[in-house]
């Protein structure tokens, strides 16, 4: 029995310096299911639009309960996960989201559909700072690329929203939306799977947790919070972009050159699907060239794009939030392992902190961008909105914190 225990913890340790491709492509495939169910969504804002009768300001209103209650809850399961792991945790948060789904089929008024986009919020509190934190375990030292391989998978299922309901819900009825439970149901089966891994090497990660990291700098204090700050002022200009696209550029493809509610699906669709495909890049590249730089590329080579697509027509307006979406997609794995090797040994509540961060900024800006728009034009909104990337300007002021090795 003592041989058999040895040859385990060997095992165990040999692994923990490899990196788990069968995990990180579970939690991939997992996010992609998550994401696909929360896309599901804004996408389904023109048909509650009409059968509801809501004003933009209730569309925000929507989104926003999604967001922030996807928010609050990210740093306090990552906090307190960071000192009691729950690797059971990950299906829990699935079941939260299934509910959510069957309740928002069956929704009947404004309020009903209020408390079941909260429900499928609670589900992503959960999924995101626990996932972010087993896609580090399974790394071996390849933190970007687990990010990224794991930040493509939520992207692609994203993407995937439009394109389902564009086929499924708004010739069917948004009453189809419960045959999506049985998604929730595999991707609870998958995570119970990657539990139990997580839960076989929960010692060995903390034993890594406590080791230091001899390519990262250390940073003063005071440095270190200008830098988070700076961190999450660049998730701000990422994600209220973002939410102007993600809720309203249906309406906008609608309202501005009158294309159908279908073909305005296409076209998030094809946004949504450029940004999966950009995603992957930003940690590899990271890895090799520095996050920083990739930070810097992604959000003010943003800019150019951005300030131009609300003054063009149809065609470039398709081709430019591609590129807008392809190019900005990278970001949020570079700033989240930046931040991660900035504060060490704080890995889930630094992706709890920017998970519920990016949430929560982007259910208060779509509410806000919904306000604005009822009160000028959706057309303006794009217009505000396009300055935004401009903020990636402060990259600049980021440390750099890769060790330079010293040459004897």
């Amino acid at each position: 029995m003592k041989a058999t225990g040895e040859v385990s913890q060997v095992s165990a340790t040999e692994s923990a310096n490899d990196t788990v491709f069968s995990i990180l492509i579970a939690l991939s495939f997992s996010h992609l299911l998550n994401d696909t169910l929360q896309s599901l969504i804004p996408s389904i804002y023109p048909m509650v639009k009409d059968s509801f009768h809501l004003s933009f300001s209730q569309i925000g209103l929507i989104t926003f309960t999604f967001q922030v209650s996807a928010s609050l809850l990210q740093p306090l399961v990552g906090l307190y996960t960071d000192k009691k792991p729950q690797p059971y945790a990950l299906a829990v948060g699935m079941c939260f989201t299934m509910i959510g789904l069957i309740a928002l089929s069956m929704a009947n008024s404004f309020y009903m559909i209020l408390w079941s986009v909260g429900l499928i919020g609670v589900g992503s509190a959960v999924f995101h700072p626990e996932a972010s934190r087993v896609a580090r375990m399974a790394s071996g030292g390849r933190h970007g690329m687990a990010q990224s391989l794991f930040q493509v998978g939520g992207n692609a299922g994203s993407s995937l929203g439009p394109l389902l309901a564009a086929l499924i819900l708004l010739p069917f009825g948004r009453f189809q939306i419960i045959w999506f439970s049985l998604v929730a149901l595999v991707a609870i089966y998958i995570l119970g799977r990657v539990g139990n891994w997580y839960k076989a090497n929960i010692n060995r990660v903390k034993r890594k947790v406590n080791t230091s990291d001899t390519t990262v700098k250390i940073i003063p204090k005071s440095r270190m919070v200008i830098s988070i700050g700076i961190l999450l002022l660049l998730i701000f200009s990422k994600y209220i972009y973002m939410a102007s696209l993600g809720s309203y550029f249906t309406f906008y493809l609608i309202d501005k050159f009158g294309v159908s509610i279908q073909n305005s699906q296409i076209y998030l669709f094809a946004f949504l699907f450029s940004v999966a495909a950009g995603t992957f890049a930003g940690g590899p590249v990271g890895d090799r060239i520095g996050r920083k730089y990739v930070i810097w590329i992604s959000i003010l080579g943003t800019a150019p794009f951005a300030l131009a697509l609300p003054y063009v027509n149809l065609f470039w307006t398709g081709v430019l939030s591609c590129l807008i979406g392809l190019i900005l997609s990278s970001a949020f794995s570079a700033i989240l392992v930046y931040a991660q090797e900035l504060i060490p040994g704080k890995v889930g509540m630094i992706a709890g902190l920017f998970f519920g961060f990016a949430f929560g900024i982007a259910g208060i800006g779509s509410a806000i961008l919904g306000s604005l728009a009822d009160n000028t034009s959706i057309e303006y909104v794009f217009q505000v909105c396009s300055f935004l990337p401009l903020i990636g300007l402060l990259t600049g002021f980021l440390p750099n914190l890769e060790r330079k090795v010293k040459t004897a």
